[in-house]
């Protein structure tokens, strides 16, 4: 049994333990297979080097970063930064990491994901192994279409990879790693910043870095005890009637079979979010009739359709089909589209 084979049995078979001793895990073949498992085609960081540009004398740079991990004396540089648009107008900032960090960071998440993916919640799609947008979207449909869902909760968190508190993320972290060494290591991370176009050097002081290798995975962890833990014991103990819920990184949707539930759900976890420095966006948060029930009762009501929410990407709505089937309608967002494409 491999190292990271044993490091997964031990976290299935205790959920409490706390492991102390990882860094060895990051080993000249795991860099190597974190580089390797790299995109070829992705941009440089303020180093300038591109995944193809080590490859001459790969096995020297490879040990190089081996040794400054297990020495102490490695050091990650900032990122550069770049913007990309939103659809309403603002600015996503995008890190762009140096190539040895992507591979240290790729390493990093190869070891803890022997451990989370045994915690996280069946719920959680977002960047994990072995599941993708796809698998969300269908069990978000088959939730709908199979389960008492009378209303459509679109859940927005407002900033979430610029807010994010480092104190209680790395609070979170030890829950589960111990190892001082990894904990530093990530810690560094969040705190390398950016240099601008100017070589002027900001340093992190919170949020994780949008762009960079680790972010996904610390982004689930955070949301993990912040956010599923709390809403799978909610969904127990104070759901009147069903409550399905499918996240995808900080895109989430909640279903629900009572429209007291669901008001209910939001204010708490409202409160639950701010607690932790977190912020439901008020304007793109939203309830809606939805379900095999909501053409018929907002026929009846207003006269018009149900309304239709946005959930990576697709803009889903109730549709009848001729044989009088309900489904859930998907059509690709035109104006998400467009801005990628752009």
């Amino acid at each position: 049994m491999s190292g990271l084979a044993r490091v997964r049995e031990k976290a299935q078979q205790n959920k409490g333990m706390n492991f102390t001793s990882l860094l060895h895990h990051i080993t000249p073949e795991l860099l190597k297979d974190s580089y390797w498992s790299l995109k070829p085609k992705a941009a440089p960081g303020i180093d300038g080097l591109y995944w193809e540009s080590v490859q001459t004398d790969f096995d020297n740079w490879i040990t190089t970063i081996h040794r400054s991990i297990h020495s102490g004396s490695y050091r990650p540089k900032p990122a550069r930064r770049i913007t990309i648009p939103k659809e309403d107008g603002s600015k996503r900032l995008i890190s762009i990491q140096c190539l040895a960090d992507k591979v240290v960071q790729q390493a990093t998440v190869r070891i803890l994901n022997q451990i989370y993916e045994v915690d996280f919640m069946g719920f959680s799609y977002g960047f994990r192994p072995g599941r993708s947008q796809h698998d969300a979207l269908d069990a978000l449909s088959y939730a709908i279409v199979s389960q008492k869902v009378n209303w459509v909760l679109d859940l927005d968190i407002q900033r979430f990879f610029d807010t994010v508190p480092h104190e209680e993320l790395i609070t979170m972290v030890k829950h589960r790693v111990q190892d001082n060494r990894i904990v530093k290591l990530i810690t560094r991370w969040l705190k390398a910043g950016i240099q601008d176009e100017t070589g002027t050097r900001q340093v992190g002081t919170q949020g994780i870095p949008q762009g960079a290798v680790i972010s996904p995975l610390l982004s689930n962890i955070y949301l993990h005890y912040v956010c599923d833990l709390w809403c799978h014991q909610w969904r127990r103990r104070s759901a009147s009637g069903a409550t399905c819920i499918i996240r995808y990184a900080d895109d989430a949707v909640v279903c629900f079979q009572y429209e007291s539930d669901a008001n209910r759900f939001r204010l708490q976890l409202s409160e639950r979010m701010r607690q932790f420095g977190l912020t439901l966006h008020p304007d793109k948060t939203t309830l809606i009739r939805f379900g095999r029930f909501a053409i018929r009762d907002e026929k009846a009501r207003s006269g018009k359709k149900p309304g239709v929410f946005q959930f990576l990407g697709f803009t889903h709505f109730c549709k009848i089909k001729r044989n009088g089937r309900f489904i859930v309608g998907r059509k690709t967002n035109r104006k998400k589209l467009r801005k990628q494409i752009k």
